[in-house]
């Protein structure tokens, strides 16, 4: 990794809660919404999506998703 990727902020937030149903991606409560955090890459990212999604394995309605912060902030940002 160069020392100008490791200094950009790419910010990734991962957030979930449980659907109404599992053909859509409409949330049951969005009061209920569990905004686990931001991070500053797509790994760390990753990680802590994978450990909430595993964490509710059990729960068929809930699901978990990664949004690239960063790019909504600066949508001309090309990134690997």
């Amino acid at each position: 990794m160069s020392a100008q990727e490791e200094n950009q902020q790419l910010l990734h937030l991962v957030f979930g809660g449980e659907l109404e149903d599992i053909s859509n991606v409409r949330f049951k409560d969005l009061k209920d919404l569990d905004v686990v955090g931001i991070y500053p890459n797509y790994a760390e990212a990753h990680a802590a999506w994978k450990a909430k999604a595993q964490s509710t394995v059990d729960n068929a309605m809930m699901r978990y998703f990664i949004v690239h912060m960063h790019r909504l902030l600066d949508p001309g940002t090309e990134t690997k």
